[in-house]
């Protein structure tokens, strides 16, 4: 190889393509896959890579600054008060994020290589319940590997993550409260990241309730493929309804003492976690992209996921 040369990938909607390309013409973040790969991404473009086989599809998002929170205008539910304060908040590096929820076949490959033990039971969403029959392999409605991983707890999804980061050599994490609704509203100001009302068309939810004039639909009581609907801008799929996604952050009940930098607030009430995005078991109203939510970190429940993070 010539010098000044670098071996680049350049990932289309298709297969894998490499070339040579002079360094200098990466307009965009070069970063390093695996080992000994070195790709030229532009941030926001919904570009994938991935650091090994069995690991999660990433994208690269843009640096940028945006409002969290959402209006008093905004609709909420009926005869709830939701503390959604705005705060200004500065992501000030682009930063990789996992294009899905991390799926079950990912999570599978996890267990089977780690024998980490999933004891216990999980809460049903339809039935209202905990049960010692349900767990991530059979969660109370059908699944395949392109399914959300659900009945995982915020000290199963700690565990996947530190896995990852052993496997792959790079730092994987949860995502921040600030980052999640970051890449959610994708630059977007609006309730939802296509705009100011939702159809069942475009999100897995309980479609018997209507928000911003939408229309009712169907309550389909399960997850949908994590690639169900369509992405928003950013190439980010499901990232309203379909499955709640953990969160690094301690719980809080308003916005106002979010860090603002883009990091996980690490104070409040740390016997909570919070929790993004809402499910298919939630109305409308609650995935917004600012709606909040708090869980237990050892609570397993067939309507919650989560999604992974990685700082260049």
């Amino acid at each position: 190889m010539r010098k000044g040369l670098l071996v680049t990938a350049i990932c289309l909607t298709g297969p894998l393509y490499v070339t040579a390309v002079p360094a200098q013409h990466c307009a965009g973040v070069e970063i390093e896959i695996a080992s000994s790969e070195r790709r030229c991404l532009t941030p926001g473009a919904g570009q994938p890579f991935k650091d090994c086989e069995r690991c999660p599809e990433m994208v690269l998002v843009p640096s940028g600054r945006f409002v969290m929170g959402a209006p008093s205008s905004e609709e909420r539910h009926p005869g709830t008060s939701e503390r959604e304060d705005q705060v200004q908040v500065t992501i000030a590096k682009p930063f990789a994020v996992g294009r899905f929820s991390v799926t079950r076949g990912e999570f599978g490959a996890f267990i089977a290589v780690t024998g980490y033990s999933m004891d216990g039971a999980c809460f049903d969403g339809s039935s209202m319940a905990y049960s010692a029959e349900r767990s991530w392999r059979a969660p109370g409605f059908a699944q395949g590997d392109g399914h959300p991983a659900v009945c995982v707890s915020w000290n199963d999804a700690k565990r996947y993550v530190d896995w990852l980061a052993t496997v792959t050599g790079k730092t994987y994490r949860l995502l921040s409260e600030a980052e999640r609704e970051y890449v959610t509203r994708a630059g977007s100001t609006t309730p939802f990241w296509w705009g100011s009302s939702i159809s069942t068309e475009q999100a897995n939810y309980n479609g018997s309730v209507t928000y911003g004039g939408g229309p009712k639909g169907e309550w389909r009581k399960a997850t949908v493929t994590s690639d169900h609907f369509a992405a928003n801008p950013w190439g980010l799929y499901n990232v309203h309804g379909n499955v709640w996604e953990w969160t690094e952050d301690c719980w809080s009940t308003a916005n106002a003492d979010n860090p603002g930098d883009g990091s996980a607030r690490a104070t409040g009430d740390c016997n909570l976690r919070t929790m993004r995005g809402g499910s298919w078991n939630n109305y409308p109203h609650t995935t917004r992209s600012a709606r909040r939510y708090m869980n237990r970190p050892s609570n397993r429940d067939n309507f919650v996921g989560f999604r992974v993070a990685r700082p260049l």
